[in-house]
C-alpha cells in the first residue's frame, strides 16, 4: 500500500526535499523500524529489549517515527522547501527525547500504575508529548484534522459543562495528559496497535511492488486485456485503477499514478475531459475498498471488531465487485450510446509480452492472498510475500534495483510510516477523550434516543456523519470515531452485524471523495484531464451512485458480505446484480438488449425513473426495519420493470425516430 492516508481539505503543502545528513535520518529510522517490527512479530526475541513489552514497542514505533515529521514537513506552506530551519531541528530533538523518555520507562509505568498517578516529571513529558503530536498531526495531516483532534483531545477539561448528550466526566488537565501519553487507549490505543502489528508489513509490500514496476505492470495488462473493447480505455481504468488502489490505499495516489496514462487514451476514443476524470475518480475510489490489500483503516477495523483481517477482506468482496460492476455497465452504456470504440490494437501492449516480463507480480499477490486466507497469517504474510518480489526482481533483468533505488525505497517508505503514525497517534487522542469521559459508552444510547429507536433513522445519520467527517478528516479518523460513537448505536439498537456497521461506516466516509463540493479525487483527476472540477464532481457523482446504495444493501442483509447460509448468499446476490445493473444502465440512459432509453425526450425521465426506482426494490432486502418485505418489494420492481423494459423496447424498435418530440 503505497499511502494509506489522504490528504483532507486543510493539508499543509508538499514535504520538505531533504538533502545531506537529513535525507538519510528517515532512511535509517525507516530500517530501524522495519527490523524491530520483524523481530516484533516473528518473536526472534534479538531485540527483545525493546520488543519484550507491547507497550514499550508502541513507544518506539512512535519515537522512531514522529520526529521525522519536523524535519519532513515544513511548519507552513511554502517554507524552507530544503533547508531544515533550526526552530524544526530543536523539535527534532525535543520530540526524539520526549518519546525516548517514555521508551525507558515503559515497563516503570506500567509496574507503577503511572497511567493513574505519576511523578511530576512523567507528568510534564506527558504534556510535551500530547502538544508534540497535536503539532505534528497539524503538519501531516492537515489543519482541520489537527483543530479536530485538538479540540477532543483537551475535551475532558470541560467535559461537564458541555450540554445533556455529549456531557461526560471532567478530569483535571495533569489526569488528562498522562492518561493520553500512558493509558493503552488514547495515543497508544487500538489505531496505533492495529499500525505496529499489521499495517507496517502491507505498506512495505505496497511500496516494494510501486518501486518493482508492479503499477506499469498492472496498467499494461489492463490495456492488453481491454484497451481495444468498446470504450476501451475507461474500462482499463476500472481494471488498472481497482489493481492499483488495492495495493495503494490512497484515492489521490491512484488517481495521479493511472489516471495520467488512462485518462489521455480515454480522451483520445471520444470520452469528455470531465467524464474521463470522473471515471478515473470513481475508480480510484472504489480500488480503496477492493481486497486483499485495502487501506488502513481496515485493519484498523480488525482490530476494533477483534477478528481477522482476512474476515473483513473477504466481507468486502462482494460489495466492492457490486461497485465496479455499477461502473462497468455505466462506461459500457456510455461508449455504446455515443459509438465509442476502443484503441488501435497495433497502439497496445502486447498481452504475451506483459506476462512474460510481470508473470511474478501474479505470483507474489496469489503467495499474499493464501497466507491471508488460508494460512491466517495476517501479520507475516506482507513480509514473506515483499521478501519474494525482492528477491525475484532482483534475479530478472527488467526491473533489478541500484543502491539508489534502495535508497529510494526507504525514504518512500519513512513518509509513509511517519505521516500514518502521526495522524494514527492523533487520533487516538479523540478516542482517548471519549474513553476517559465516559462518553464512548453513553453516547450511543443518546443516538438511539434522538432516532427514536429507528435503525433507518440511525443508517441515515450514520451515513451523513460519516460523509461530514470525511470532508474534513481523513478515512481512518473519520472511521476510527465514529466506530467508537455511532457504530455501537446501530449495533445495539438496530440489532445490526457487527462486521456490516463499521464497512458501512467506511464505505460512507470513502464518498467524499467522489462527492461535491469537497470531492478530492474527482477534483485530483480534474487536474490531469484539465476538466472542470466541480462539473468533473457531478460526472463522478453519477458515475458512483452504486455505491451511495450498496452499503445499506449489505448493512440490511449482510448475507452480501457473505454472513449466512450460502442459499441465502445466492439468492441475495442475485437480486444485487440485478438491481445494480437496472440502476446503473438508467443512471447512464442505455440498457444492453433494450438499448437507448434517452430516445423521446419526455419519455426518458419517467422510464429512467421507473428503472432506478425498479432496481432498487429488486435489490433492497425487505423485512426488519424496511417497511416491505421480500414478496412485496418484489411485485413492486416487477410493477416498475417490465412496463419500462416494455416501452423501452418498443421506442427503440419504432421505425421512425422521434427524439425531439
Amino acid at each position: 500500500m503505497e499511502s494509506t492516508t489522504e490528504p483532507s481539505a486543510g493539508q499543509v503543502s508538499g514535504i520538505r526535499e531533504l538533502q545531506g545528513f537529513w535525507l538519510w535520518v528517515p532512511r535509517l529510522a525507516t530500517v530501524a523500524l522495519t527490523l524491530m517490527t520483524l523481530d516484533y512479530v516473528l518473536n526472534l526475541g534479538y531485540l527483545k529489549i525493546i520488543t519484550a513489552v507491547e507497550s514499550q514497542f508502541l513507544y518506539t514505533v512512535v519515537a522512531l517515527m514522529l520526529p521525522l515529521v519536523f524535519v519532513m514537513w515544513p511548519i507552513r506552506a511554502g517554507c524552507s522547501p530544503r533547508k531544515v530551519p533550526w526552530y524544526d531541528v530543536l523539535l527534532f530533538v525535543i520530540a526524539v527525547a520526549t518519546c525516548g523518555f517514555f521508551v525507558y520507562n515503559a515497563e516503570r509505568i506500567l509496574d507503577n500504575g503511572w497511567e493513574y498517578e505519576a511523578p511530576r516529571h512523567a507528568m510534564l513529558m506527558s504534556f510535551l508529548l500530547w502538544v508534540l503530536v497535536v503539532e505534528a498531526v497539524r503538519r501531516a495531516g492537515g489543519l482541520a484534522l489537527a483543530c479536530i483532534v485538538g479540540v477532543a483531545g483537551a475535551y475532558p477539561l470541560f467535559a461537564d459543562l458541555m450540554p445533556g448528550p455529549i456531557q461526560g466526566f471532567p478530569s483535571s488537565p495533569e489526569q488528562t495528559a498522562i492518561y493520553h501519553a500512558m493509558s493503552r487507549e488514547s495515543i497508544f490505543g487500538i489505531p496505533l496497535q492495529a499500525f505496529a502489528n499489521l499495517v507496517i508489513g502491507f505498506l512495505l509490500f505496497g511500496v516494494a511492488l510501486q518501486k518493482t514496476g508492479g503499477g506499469k505492470f498492472f496498467i499494461n495488462l489492463a490495456f492488453a486485456l481491454l484497451g481495444h473493447v468498446r470504450g476501451g480505455p475507461a474500462k482499463v481504468s476500472i481494471f488498472s485503477s481497482g489493481l492499483m488502489g488495492s495495493m495503494s490505499g490512497s484515492v489521490i495516489t491512484n488517481v495521479l499514478t493511472t489516471g495520467v496514462l488512462t485518462i489521455p487514451a480515454m480522451r483520445r476514443v471520444g470520452f469528455g475531459r470531465a467524464y474521463a476524470a470522473g471515471v478515473e475518480a470513481c475508480a480510484s475510489t472504489g480500488g480503496v475498498l477492493m481486497p486483499p490489500v485495502m487501506g488502513a483503516t481496515a485493519f484498523v477495523m480488525a482490530s476494533f471488531l477483534n477478528i481477522p483481517y482476512s474476515t473483513i477482506a473477504l466481507a468486502a468482496v462482494v460489495p466492492s465487485l457490486l461497485f465496479y460492476l455499477g461502473l462497468f455497465i455505466q462506461i459500457d452504456a456510455y461508449a455504446a450510446k455515443h459509438k465509442l470504440e476502443g484503441l488501435p490494437e497495433e497502439e497496445l501492449p502486447s498481452l504475451r509480452q506483459t506476462l512474460k516480463e510481470g508473470w511474478y507480480f501474479v505470483f507474489v499477490f496469489v503467495l499474499l492472498i493464501w497466507m491471508l486466507f488460508y494460512l491466517r497469517q495476517e501479520a507475516i504474510a506482507p513480509f514473506y510475500a515483499t521478501a519474494l518480489l525482492l528477491v525475484i526482481n532482483q534475479i530478472l533483468p527488467y526491473q533489478r534495483w541500484g543502491w539508489s533505488d534502495v535508497c529510494d525505497f526507504f525514504s518512500s517508505t519513512g513518509k509513509l510510516f511517519a505521516e500514518l503514525i502521526t495522524i494514527l497517534a492523533g487520533v487516538g487522542l479523540l478516542v482517548g477523550a471519549l474513553s476517559v469521559t465516559g462518553l464512548s459508552g453513553t453516547i450511543a444510547n443518546d443516538l438511539i434516543y434522538i432516532a427514536g429507536g429507528n435503525p433507518l433513522v440511525l443508517l441515515m445519520m450514520g451515513a451523513l456523519t460519516s460523509f461530514i467527517l470525511g470532508i474534513g478528516m481523513t478515512v481512518t479518523a473519520a472511521y476510527i470515531f465514529l466506530a467508537v460513537a455511532l457504530a455501537p448505536a446501530l449495533i445495539q439498537g438496530g440489532g445490526m452485524d457487527p462486521l456490516a456497521v463499521h464497512l458501512f461506516i467506511l464505505y460512507w466516509g470513502m464518498l467524499s471523495f467522489i462527492t461535491p463540493p469537497v470531492a478530492l479525487g474527482a477534483f485530483a483527476a480534474a487536474t490531469v484531464s484539465g476538466a472542470r472540477p466541480m462539473e468533473t464532481g457531478l460526472n463522478a457523482m453519477r458515475l458512483g451512485s452504486v455505491i451511495y446504495f450498496v452499503p445499506f444493501l449489505f448493512v440490511l442483509n449482510p448475507a452480501l458480505i457473505l454472513q449466512g447460509q450460502w442459499q441465502e448468499i445466492v439468492v441475495v446476490l442475485g437480486q444485487a446484480l440485478v438491481g445494480v445493473v437496472l440502476i446503473a444502465s438508467a443512471m447512464q440512459g442505455y440498457l444492453i438488449g433494450v438499448g437507448d432509453l434517452t430516445v423521446h425526450r419526455l419519455l426518458q425521465w419517467p422510464l429512467r425513473g421507473m428503472l432506478i426506482v425498479g432496481g432498487m426494490s429488486f435489490a433492497i432486502p425487505g423485512g426488519g426495519p424496511v417497511p416491505l418485505d421480500h414478496s412485496e418489494l418484489f411485485l413492486l420492481s416487477l410493477a416498475l420493470t417490465l412496463p419500462a423494459l416494455a416501452l423501452g423496447v418498443w421506442l427503440n424498435r419504432r421505425p421512425v425516430p422521434v427524439r425531439g418530440t
